[in-house]
């Protein structure tokens, strides 16, 4: 067997909130055969296996026992170019920001507003990851994953991936599908979305008239940077509540007592609110107990310290759904993994 397997190994260099618990075996994957070796290594010891990729999208409340499978898998590879059109695909252990930069570099449009988002390429469908009006599934070209059930290697189309907001089959089938790699449709020519006010807002600050897909992305990270914290200097696993649907009726109802409510229309009928402004509102920004915390300068980023425990975290985001619960009607739902 080549797949190295280590016992009792911290997790807290591979989880952005840096929550010290143990993993009972940790191995990485480095490429298809890793994987396969780790399930039958999994199945043999009487295990689950956990695969986690950047661990930005974790919340580690114990020691976990199972095997732990880092994707460390790397390779960008240019599948098809017809001058305007450009499929690209990449392995699920790509760190996503410096993918999105490779694009860039090589003239390539379409992933510029997902810049900065932490995590990898193999994580991005999980969640149908977005940002600034563009989803995983505006650029998606299939993907290849492991059916961890049969052994057998799948393809899905944007279709069978069923992507909704910040949600997926495989995200839905957490224990089936192990992603391998994704593929993105991409552009040799601009297609910019600059829809969101902030981003039209910087560039113009910067004298930015006709900006390019880099442009864009430069814009992006520097407003990401103010309005997020780095969690190699603040632990933190980036938005911790996802926003809100909620019925027309009740985004109706709270305008009227919150002029300023932060609303926008979904082509279902429903209303997507801000859950930031929501925590804003209810005056959870800046607090913080112990270790734990939310961000001052974001509600919607909930922080470690330093010494948090990832059930102190816990503990402090069902504070703020139960407040949230009882002031608005609005019921907030976590997006990072909790085990």
């Amino acid at each position: 067997m080549t797949l190295q397997v280590q016992a009792q190994v911290s997790l807290k260099p591979f989880n952005s909130f840096g929550i010290d618990v143990r993993a009972q075996l940790f191995a990485e994957a480095r490429g298809d055969a890793d994987v396969r070796e780790a399930l039958a290594y999994a199945a043999a010891q009487a295990l689950p296996l956990l695969v986690i990729g950047g661990g930005s999208n974790l919340l580690l409340t114990q020691d976990i026992p199972a095997l732990v499978l880092r994707m460390a898998t790397r390779g960008i590879r240019v599948l098809q170019d017809d001058d305007s059109r450009v499929v690209i695909e990449a392995e699920a252990g790509e760190p996503w920001h410096p993918f999105v930069l490779w694009t860039l570099e090589h003239g390539f449009c379409g992933l510029e507003n997902l810049s900065l988002i932490p995590g990898t390429v193999g994580a991005a469908p999980m969640q149908n990851i977005g940002a600034y009006g563009v989803e995983i599934k505006d650029v998606f070209a299939g993907l290849t994953a492991l059916d961890r059930q049969t052994g057998e290697l799948r393809d899905f189309s944007l279709e069978e991936c069923q992507f909704g907001y910040r949600d997926s089959l495989f995200k839905q089938h957490t224990g089936r599908w192990l992603i391998l790699r994704v593929r993105f449709a991409l552009s040799r020519t601009r297609h910019l979305k600059l829809d969101y006010g902030p981003v039209q807002q910087r560039l113009a600050a910067q004298g930015i008239t006709d900006a390019t897909p880099s442009d864009v992305s430069r814009a992006i990270c520097s407003i990401r940077r103010e309005k997020l914290p780095d969690p190699a200097e603040l632990g933190n696993a980036g938005s911790f509540f996802k926003n809100p649907l909620v019925s027309p009726v009740l985004a109706a109802e709270l305008k009227s007592q919150y002029p300023d409510l932060v609303a926008y229309p979904q082509a279902d009928g429903q209303m997507k609110l801000a859950a930031g402004w929501l925590i804003d509102k209810a005056g959870w920004k800046g607090f913080r107990e112990g270790d734990a915390g939310v961000h001052s300068m974001q509600a919607l980023v909930l922080v470690n310290y330093g010494g948090a425990t990832g059930q102190d975290i816990a503990n402090l985001a069902r504070r703020i759904q139960q407040d949230i619960a009882q002031r608005f009607k609005v019921e907030l739902e976590m997006e990072p993994n909790r085990y």
